[in-house]
């Protein structure tokens, strides 16, 4: 097995933990765990924790899958993780019959990566306008008790 990782290089205990997780992967696609093999592994996206957030990796493999008629499936598979105080925590694994639908996987995963935040300029916006509305709002009901 290759482990075809670009540039960042990772501990063999990595790399052991991903290639266990991704034969599971397989096992749960009912692929003999025994006949079948990984053939090629990467690193996709790799996302360093911080302090306010965990880390995530996405692991992409190869391989040929063998079910229990003995038929030999190319397989792509993707592995999760959420890099939580140092540790890898497993989150989904998948196989698919094709690369195409490995990235639709990968889009769905992408756009779970980049939820909005506060800081876009229109937030801003909502936001005072909110308080503008609110603020009229109660600005009118005070004149209404005082007048009544």
């Amino acid at each position: 097995m290759s482990a075809d990782t670009r540039t960042r290089r990772f501990s063999e205990r990595t790399i052991r933990q991903v290639r266990l997780d991704c034969t599971r992967a397989l096992i749960r696609a009912r692929f003999c765990p025994d006949r079948s093999e990984v053939s090629q592994l990467r690193c996709t996206d790799d996302r360093a924790e911080s302090d306010e957030v965990f880390g995530n990796q996405l692991w992409y493999f190869e391989g040929i899958g063998v079910d229990e008629l003995d038929r030999r499936h190319n397989v792509y598979g993707v592995v999760e993780y959420s890099l939580q105080f140092g540790l890898h925590e497993l989150v989904e694994d998948g196989i698919f019959d094709s690369d195409y639908q490995r990235e639709r996987f990968r889009h769905l995963y992408e756009r779970e990566m980049h939820r909005p935040t506060w800081n876009h300029p229109a937030h801003h916006w909502l936001a005072a306008g909110l308080i503008m509305v609110t603020s009229i709002w109660l600005a009118y009901l005070l004149v209404r008790t005082l007048v009544a």
